[in-house]
């Protein structure tokens, strides 16, 4: 038998009670950032900097697993860049001065400048300029790494999804000529689809503007939700969809059509940039073709909100005083709630919770370490099922009288169809084999 995940052991500083959740948190106007303060997942550290508790890392691990499976399917190696960059590298890039006081830049006791980077194409066109120009034969190249990125924020609000310290997948790609750049392109998006599919959360791919970034093509991934401060555009004459900053008039860029116009609000997730030889060319990032003639390399630059994504999610799902995860990056998936101590259930049930517990583990590969036993029994099964609740565990089995039967009954409540069933062992294992939406 393995080790039982425990709630009692988990760092879960549950801070506001479901009846005092109106009258806390009144600057706060995103659910997700009140719900996950409240309830233990995250805890404010400074203005737009967070601490990941336990159960916030657990789904935010959950997260960088799926991306690195997509992304190695492709090709991406993973890395890590330095967070202190020398500002020198901006400056040769031109985005020092475009991006101004965004940057969080220091001096070290040498007075050399720095900059907190808040992504790294100058970094990565640097590298490979510091090697000998590489062979095409390397190409593509795809280097990306999972980090804290910074971002000095005018106003950091709802939590995750504006805030001045975040962790983001950052992946650079580099190819000999602008159509295999192209190619490398359209194959991250498609990497891109499938990270999204497996989140769960219902996405729009929509044409991006490129900003401070520069290139010739962008695109750009969003969550639909009120909350979003992007204004997403739709033609009804035609299959346009964009972000409202590539208008340049009220009519369709694309067929032109006046009054066809639809807008929409989301959260940006994700972003993919056409570099060309914006940062390769200053930077010096070169390669060899076949006849040993030197190419500035082409590049490419995708950008993943890692954290974003967690507290977008819950943006879309969660109710107003309930968190509500994806089954994909949820901390567990099944929490099980044996009787009050010293209860007549408990007399009758002895140690059944850690014996479904293993068993639901063994049934179903992919629960494992993701079902989580209340062993809070000094507490009543009502206090424990409205944490329960309000955490936002999809699958919760409640362990009652009728667990005491000739053929055991369990109680599930399956919180996403927002419903109750009496099932045996057996049925109970197969209706979450079945409803559950991750491999």
């Amino acid at each position: 038998m393995g080790v039982i995940n425990r709630l009692s052991g988990i760092f879960q500083p549950i801070t506001v009670t479901a009846k005092a959740s109106n009258l806390t948190h009144k600057g706060v106007t995103s659910k997700s950032q009140r719900l996950m303060l409240e309830l233990g997942i995250l805890q404010q550290a400074n203005t737009g900097c967070f601490h990941f508790l336990p159960l916030g890392l657990k789904s935010l691990n959950k997260l960088i697993n799926i991306v690195d499976e997509e992304l190695q399917n492709i090709g991406g190696q993973k890395m890590i860049f330095p967070t202190l960059v020398k500002s020198d590298l901006w400056e040769k890039s031109g985005r020092a001065s475009e991006m101004g006081p965004e940057l969080l830049t220091l001096q070290d006791r040498r007075d050399h400048k720095y900059i907190l980077a808040p992504t790294h194409e100058e970094t990565a066109s640097h590298l490979l300029s510091s090697i000998a120009p590489i062979s095409y034969k390397t190409l593509p190249l795809l280097l990306y790494q999972i980090t804290s990125k910074f971002r000095d924020e005018m106003k950091p609000r709802f939590g995750l999804i504006r805030s001045r310290e975040f962790i983001m997948k950052d992946m650079y790609s580099f190819d000999l000529t602008q159509d295999t750049a192209l190619e490398t392109y359209q194959k991250v998006c498609s990497s891109y689809n499938k990270i999204f599919k497996k989140v769960g959360v219902k996405f729009i791919k929509v044409l991006g503007h490129s900003g401070t970034m520069g290139g010739n093509l962008s695109h750009e991934y969003h969550f639909l939700t009120d909350k979003g401060e992007d204004k997403i555009v739709k033609c009804s004459k035609c299959d346009f969809i964009g972000n409202q900053e590539v208008l340049t008039d009220t009519g369709c860029p694309k067929c032109k059509s006046e009054n066809s116009l639809t807008y929409e609000t989301g959260i940006e997730v994700a972003h993919t940039f056409m570099l060309g030889e914006k940062y390769s060319k200053p930077l010096e990032a070169n390669c060899i073709d076949k006849n040993t003639k030197k190419h500035t390399l082409q590049m490419g630059s995708y950008g993943i909100g890692i954290s974003r994504i967690i507290a977008a999610s819950l943006e879309c799902l969660s109710l107003e005083k309930e968190l509500r995860w994806p089954d994909s990056i949820a901390p567990y998936n099944v929490i099980i709630l044996p009787p009050k101590l010293g209860s007549k259930e408990e007399s009758l049930i002895g140690n059944l919770g850690e014996k479904l517990y293993h068993n639901l583990e063994s049934a179903f590969p992919c629960l494992k370490n993701n079902v989580l036993l209340d062993d809070r029994t000094s507490y009543t099964i009502g206090r424990r099922f409205i944490d329960a609740k309000r955490t936002g565990y999809r699958y919760i089995i409640v362990l009652n009288k009728k667990c005491g039967d000739a053929i055991p009954l369990y109680e599930l409540n399956d919180l996403h169809k927002d419903q109750q069933l009496y099932l045996s062992e057996n049925d109970l294992a197969k209706y979450i084999k079945e409803n559950t939406d991750f491999e």
